[in-house]
């Protein structure tokens, strides 16, 4: 523990004026409960259905789910009790677990997404040794990976600000505890500190997304060639699918990350998309692109709502 004279810190939030704050408190349940709501779907989807279940992508994509319905539930809670009551503090010790949930979860889902398009990639560029490359435990290996990878980064992240003094003032220009806001608050240079984490968050996005990028880019390269007989057009609407994704994630990530802390509103607009609005589109995206879920979708529901009619 730190010698830090303070033991709470108070959230600035998004807007000082009440009606707004009703207004966003409405627009942020609706976009948490959606998020909770279509990734719960997609894990239940996957996991009743014995075709996608056995399928690595689908397996990867129902674990990318769980993920947003972690990373959603450790910030939107507590601003949602904030905006309602007009409260805005939050304790030493859940500002800490609260930075360090959120590098954990987001750090694992970059893991993640660059692990979903290894799998793209083997599976287009290599079909005849996918099997053999992508089999079930080799695919609970990787995933494994992929949240030790997450919890060295957060735990990594942690550390640095843990070991920061904190003597006044503690009012955090956010609606959650990140550790740019976080680290300005510190009584002491943080230069090092600062350089350290973008060396960190910032290297981590950036080397995940440009690895994202070269492996579509491979597979895109590859289909092109299937265009004319009609071979690419499924795997072309998965990649374009888990693109996006990836773009909605790193961009923002990349964005907050990558340079030198500061406090703009921009910052502010980054990190409501990356905690509330991407995991709500994600659900979203991977069902309308890909018809192997919306059939799947359309199975469970005759399973499980029309038994009841007979």
């Amino acid at each position: 523990m730190n010698g830090s004279a303070v033991s709470q810190f108070t959230l600035l939030g998004l807007s000082h004026s009440r009606p707004l704050q009703l207004l966003l408190f409405g627009l942020v349940l609706a976009c948490y409960a959606a998020s909770l709501l279509g990734n719960f779907l997609i894990v239940v989807t996957v996991r009743v259905d014995p075709r996608l279940l056995q399928s690595p992508m689908y397996f990867f994509l129902a674990n990318l789910s769980l993920i947003d319905m972690a990373l959603g539930s450790v910030a939107a809670p507590r601003m949602l009790g904030n905006l309602l009551s007009e409260g805005s503090t939050i304790s030493y010790g859940g500002c800490m677990a609260q930075l360090f949930f959120l590098h954990f979860l987001g750090g694992s889902e970059m893991f993640l997404l660059t692990l979903m398009a290894y799998d793209r990639y083997v599976a287009i560029c290599h079909p005849l040794s996918y099997t053999e490359t992508m089999h079930r435990h080799r695919c609970l290996g990787l995933l494994a990976t992929c949240w030790a990878g997450g919890l060295l980064h957060s735990a990594t992240q942690l550390v640095l600000v843990v070991r920061l003094p904190f003597c006044g003032p503690s009012k955090l220009d956010n609606f959650y505890c990140d550790v740019p806001q976080v680290v300005k608050l510190a009584c002491t240079d943080t230069y090092m500190v600062e350089m350290l984490m973008v060396s960190n968050s910032g290297l981590i996005s950036l080397v995940c997304f440009l690895v994202l990028l070269g492996s579509y880019g491979v597979i895109l390269v590859t289909l092109r060639g299937r265009f004319g007989d009609g071979g690419g057009g499924k795997a072309l609407s998965t990649c374009s699918a888990h693109l996006m994704v990836v773009s909605l994630i790193f961009v923002p990530c990349i964005f907050v990350y990558l340079r030198p802390f500061s406090s703009s509103r921009m910052d502010k607009m980054a990190s409501i998309f990356y905690t509330i609005i991407t995991p709500v589109l994600n659900p979203i995206i991977y069902t309308l692109r890909n018809q192997e879920v919306k059939e799947a979708m359309k199975r469970l529901r005759h399973r499980f709502w029309f038994p009841c009619w007979t």
